[in-house]
């Protein structure tokens, strides 16, 4: 259950995603959920298992002795029953932590490579461009790659151009229809090619210790430090996210109720914008965090997240149904980390609420609310009613204090005011960070066609670095009180680093020679950029064959057919340019074909 705002769903009853749809590996449509199918306890669902929200199908392994040992462990916990009780409404209202923090401020606005350069530093460029050379002469002794720190920045800038500019085959950035100035005189597309075939991130003679991400792990080792150095907001959430990939990988999971089907599933650490903290890939079993209980798969995962997280100073953490169980908001508490999650109802341990027959017939937005304690830790669960129930629990919030929200009712045909509880209402407003990154990861997605798996997880960090840097940007805007006018949206920050990179080792004072062309549009605003040029008519007007006559003028002008340089008095009388026209010379039907 998720908020429909800009980025995400709301709790409404059905789950529904509204994230752009872009992926270049297929067709992907989103899909309805339904409740009714059954969903395992955090016991009860080895590695990947699937549940209502994401059934996701991951690659078949063994059931380990540790796993079964820990499936046990957990059967037992679900068996013992917690005492419940019902909350009476009056006086029942709880208070949202105050934040014992607080994010320092910005001294200056920095450039946006500058912000990007954070997390793609040198350290990490030097190391893939040793790798990529090592590789090159892994697969071919007699010949060497030569790439070096400038020329890999100069490929990542035109990767980066490519998502602006998007077109459908990456060769057309090169080809004479189509052509795209800022991709192909950055560097000729046989070297492009032969960068992107080559790029490599680990030495494969080396002995991987069974780490199914080796082909990856010299990035996210040096990412992932760095994004769980920023500094957080309070409200912080958990999700999952897909990144689209339907190439061939072990790593790869198939999830029927997400918007993007195939790929791989990462559990990311966020904050409400987007900004990402933290972030582990699925790639199989999920074992607890060293020092943390074993709580099953989906509530390990949320602890390793959380190890970021300062603790003690009301960091409020939100999380799906998928991750919550009784036994992680207890863990969570013990670590100074209140939380605020939907949850199933078969993992509340003996808790009934009344079912969504008997609550339909009540007024729309009919809640009921119950507490307990748990290994002294008390929790607050509510039961509201709006399309269909939806059940969240918290141990910081409660029903109290109830809004009037408005919802569009069918059969009235117009909206009707309902009440709404504040758990549910602090659900919506902060659950959507996942959302968030996703809608802007996937507006300028990197589409860059490959076989080898890991290229589309390099990729896709380097979008994750863009969105990263920009929300950076933007929250330094923001501290220093620049105008939203003056403020760079995406799209622009997104370029400017692309420029930056495209030039980084380049002496524009320098130009690349180059064989002549009779491109008369190329050549004129080749000329246009040396100085003031007579314009001339487009391809459309100047090969119309209509009305295009040879007139005789007084004095001589220089020819303007590329790469002539003739003194004539011919010109065409339509198009108003003067045109070698002789025995020698028929520049006149050169220029109009």
């Amino acid at each position: 259950m998720r908020a429909t705002s800009v980025y995400a769903t709301r709790v409404r009853g059905p789950r529904a995603r509204n994230v752009p749809l872009d992926s270049d590996d297929s067709c992907l449509s989103d899909s309805g959920d339904s409740d009714e199918e059954y969903t395992p306890g955090p016991g009860d669902e080895p590695s990947g298992s699937s549940s209502d929200e994401d059934a996701d199908v991951p690659p078949y392994a063994p059931p380990s002795a540790a796993g079964a040992r820990r499936e046990a462990a957990t059967t037992q916990r679900n068996r013992q029953k917690v005492a419940w009780e019902t909350v009476k409404q009056e006086n029942s209202a709880k208070e949202v932590p105050v934040w014992q923090d607080a994010l320092r401020d910005a001294e200056a606005i920095r450039l946006p490579i500058q912000y990007f350069r954070d997390f793609f530093d040198g350290e990490l460029l030097d190391k893939i461009v040793e790798q990529s050379n090592l590789y090159c002469t892994q697969q071919h002794p007699n010949r060497a790659l030569n790439l070096d720190r400038p020329e890999l920045e100069q490929f990542l800038g035109t990767v980066v151009y490519m998502s602006v500019f998007l077109l459908p085959w990456s060769r057309m950035y090169w080809s004479s229809t189509s052509r795209v100035q800022q991709v192909a005189e950055v560097m000729s597309r046989d070297r492009w090619e032969e960068i992107k075939h080559f790029i490599h991130f680990c030495d494969n003679s080396a002995p991987n210790n069974d780490d199914r991400l080796f082909k990856i792990r010299l990035v996210i080792d040096s990412l992932l430090p760095k994004f769980q150095a920023l500094p957080q907001h309070q409200m912080l959430c958990v999700e999952k996210q897909m990144v689209p990939f339907k190439g061939r990988s072990a790593l790869k999971q198939y999830s029927p109720q997400k918007p993007y089907k195939w790929g791989y599933k990462l559990f990311v650490l966020c904050d409400t914008t987007g900004l990402v903290h933290s972030f582990e890939i699925f790639t199989g079993e999920i074992g607890p965090a060293p020092g943390q209980p074993d709580i099953g798969a989906s509530g390990n995962i949320v602890l390793k997240l959380a190890q970021v997280i300062p603790q003690n100073v009301n960091h409020l953490l939100y999380f799906d149904h998928w991750f919550s169980s009784l036994d992680l908001f207890v863990a969570l508490a013990n670590k100074g980390i209140p939380a605020l999650g939907t949850i199933q109802q078969n993992r509340l341990r003996g808790c009934t609420f009344s079912a969504d027959s008997e609550m339909k017939n009540k007024d729309r937005g009919a809640f009921e609310e119950q507490q307990a304690v748990v290994d002294d830790v008390g929790i607050r669960v509510v039961k509201w009613f709006d399309n269909r129930g939806v059940i969240v629990a918290s141990t910081f919030a409660g029903a109290q204090p109830v809004s009037i929200i408005e919802r569009w009712e069918r059969k009235l045909k117009r909206n009707v005011s309902v009440e709404c509880p504040s758990i549910i209402s602090l659900y919506n407003k902060f659950m959507g960070g996942v959302d968030a990154l996703d809608a802007l990861i996937a507006y300028h997605r990197i589409h860059i066609r490959s076989k080898k798996y890991y290229h589309r997880l390099f990729f896709h960090f380097v979008d994750m670095a863009i969105v990263n840097s920009w929300l950076l940007y933007r929250r330094d805007c923001e501290s220093l009180g620049v105008p939203r006018r003056k403020r760079k949206d995406l799209l622009a920050f997104r370029a400017s680093v692309a420029q930056a990179l495209c030039m980084e080792g380049k002496d524009p004072m320098r130009q690349k020679r180059r064989r002549p062309s009779l491109d008369v549009d190329g050549q004129f605003e080749i000329k246009k950029r040396r100085g003031p040029a007579k314009a001339i008519p487009p391809q459309e007007v100047r090969s119309d064959a209509v009305g295009h006559w040879p007139v005789v003028e007084n004095g001589r002008q220089r020819c303007k057919l590329p790469n002539c340089k003739g003194q004539t008095v011919y010109k065409c009388a339509k198009c108003n340019v003067h045109l070698c026209l002789n025995k020698v010379n028929n520049c006149f039907c050169e220029f109009h074909k």
